[in-house]
């Protein structure tokens, strides 16, 4: 880290200043950067104003309950010219027993200076606090997206799904200028149809069978249980995986919630063993944003009246694809075949409500076996996000 980087509030020679958004003041400035930066892009969809603000909210959202977060603003000249949080995510280093601090809802005019000016600062307000490293973007952690972590560096011609983020080219080159490296990329791979040949099908049924399983979708009417059985299988599926954090009831809770108003439940499905044990789990959503980019202001009700909430509702009708979130087995069971069997069975659900394609995100660059089910299945690899560290 450069010795010489100034402290937040001091100018760099250049005049950038950066300043830490005080705890209590209005974060309205911060959101509405991202309009200023991604606006004119016709592949960025907007945020929904109503998901992102409570996300930010120290006193609202989960996370918060054990991360601590600063927010901070960078200035040329009193205007803005770029935005960053800095995170010391406790679940995550107790979980992993490291000192690392993160980066996130990072948007910046293509302005160098401006950049390694937040990144400065963000690395900064981490060291202070002891962490001996730091990572990013993420958005605030691989459980509590709102949007996907890393840095979009190929795939910039088509928008991105429901919950994937979206970001203008240079921004790779403003981290690498700043002097951070690739930690890990994460891909995305579009599957063009829903139709699996008959004879895979039937051979998963037959996989599932020999060993017992069963695969259905989620039960709404006992949701509560449902939610804990998803949890189990998440938080002993996931625990090997490189950036993994357990997710904690309050954060599940709050993600069901947020989830149940949009979540077709025929499309989350749980493998159980004949006992009821859950061993697997698949999570697709219809893809939302093909109605959020309809509303440029990113608002339901803009000026009090529901004119977003109308052509969100009108365009949500007209969704045919949708996005794979999560797939996972419970350790001892990932090579067993099982969650292919979870995945066709997902794919055959998604025909019969009308899906006709859809995105498969995100999947850690080294899951071989993931990626190469993938191929199989005919897909391709059409986006590439990348996180990049630094030492402290």
């Amino acid at each position: 880290m450069s010795t010489a980087a100034p402290a937040a509030g001091a100018a760099t020679a250049g005049g950038v200043r950066v300043r830490e958004i005080a705890a209590g003041q209005s974060l309205r400035p911060f959101v509405d950067f991202a309009w200023t930066v991604n606006g004119r892009d016709p592949n960025w969809v907007p945020p929904l104003r109503l998901a992102l603000e409570p996300v930010l909210d120290r006193k609202k959202h989960p996370f918060h309950q054990h991360a601590d977060v600063a927010y901070f603003a960078a200035e040329r000249n009193g205007v803005m010219a770029g935005r960053i949080a800095a995170v010391v995510n406790h679940q995550y280093n107790d979980f992993h027993g490291e000192k690392t601090g993160t980066f996130g809802f990072f948007e910046c005019h293509d302005d160098p200076e401006a950049a390694t000016a937040l990144l400065d600062a963000a690395a900064e307000w981490l060291r202070a606090r002891g962490m001996h490293r730091v990572m990013g973007p993420f958005n605030f952690s691989t459980n509590d997206e709102f949007s996907s972590p890393g840095i979009l560096v190929d795939g910039f011609d088509t928008p991105p799904t429901v919950m994937m983020s979206h970001n203008p080219p240079y921004y790779g080159r403003l981290l690498e200028g700043a002097g951070w490296t690739k930690a890990k990329d994460l891909v995305a791979y579009w599957i063009p149809s829903n139709q699996v040949p008959e004879r895979v099908q039937a051979g998963m049924k037959r996989l599932a069978k020999r060993m017992g399983a069963t695969i259905r979708s989620l039960r709404m009417k006992d949701l509560k249980a449902e939610v804990a059985r998803v949890q189990e299988v998440y938080n002993a599926a996931w625990s090997r995986n490189w950036g993994f954090v357990p997710m904690t009831e309050a954060e599940f809770a709050h993600m069901a919630s947020e989830l149940k108003p949009v979540v077709n439940p025929e499309l989350c499905l749980l493998a159980e063993t004949p006992e009821g044990e859950p061993i697997g789990f698949l999570l697709a959503l219809p893809d939302l944003n093909r109605a959020l980019k309809h509303l440029p202001d990113g608002r339901l009700f803009p000026y009090g009246i529901p004119t977003g909430l109308a052509k969100f509702l009108w365009h949500k009708r007209k969704i045919n694809t949708l996005r794979i979130l999560t797939l996972g087995m419970k350790p001892g069971l990932q090579a067993s075949g099982l969650g292919t069997a979870v995945y066709m069975r997902g794919l055959e659900v998604a025909a019969k409500n009308g899906y006709v394609a859809g995105e498969a995100s995100w999947i850690l660059e080294d899951n071989h076996e993931m990626c190469t089910a993938m191929d199989k299945l005919g897909a391709r690899q059409y986006k590439r996000y990348r996180i990049f560290e630094r030492p402290l």
